[in-house]
């Protein structure tokens, strides 16, 4: 038995085997990946920043859900089908659909306040601290 590499552009290799793809050829479903968007951290220590932007094509800044929980941030929300979208009409099908999810551990000491989202062109922005105050280094002086 082989395997079979699908290419998706963006999105990460998937393995089907020729018996998932007569199955799924067939009617039958594959079951589906999490949709994982893509994200890029850029870290900024002068001015002490860190900034995520996450990929999120077609969705709007209604459909994220943002929350932090135990020094974590988590993006999540679903994409939707159209309301006209007709499953029989489909021959070629690279978009995804359904629910999304990323995590972002977040330096020791960071609050909710801290940071700053926004949403533009299907981009989300997230910038925090890369060190609180009360995290950060300190120097003693010696007497």
């Amino acid at each position: 038995m082989s395997t079979t590499w699908i290419y998706e552009p963006f999105y990460e290799l998937d393995f089907v085997s020729p018996t998932e793809r007569r199955i799924a050829g067939q009617g039958g479903d594959i079951a589906p990946r999490p949709i994982r968007p893509r994200m890029d951290l850029h870290e900024n220590t002068q001015a002490n920043k860190v900034t995520a932007i996450t990929e999120l094509p077609g969705v709007t800044k209604d459909q994220v859900n943002l929350e932090v929980q135990n020094g974590r941030l988590t993006v999540s929300g679903e994409v939707k089908k159209p309301e006209d979208f007709d499953e029989g009409s489909v021959t070629v099908r690279e978009r995804r659909y359904g629910r999304f999810q990323r995590v972002i551990q977040l330096p020791q000491g960071v609050k909710e306040s801290d940071i700053k989202a926004t949403m533009e062109n299907g981009l989300l922005i997230l910038t925090f601290p890369k060190t609180t105050p009360e995290m950060a280094p300190k120097r003693i002086n010696i007497l």
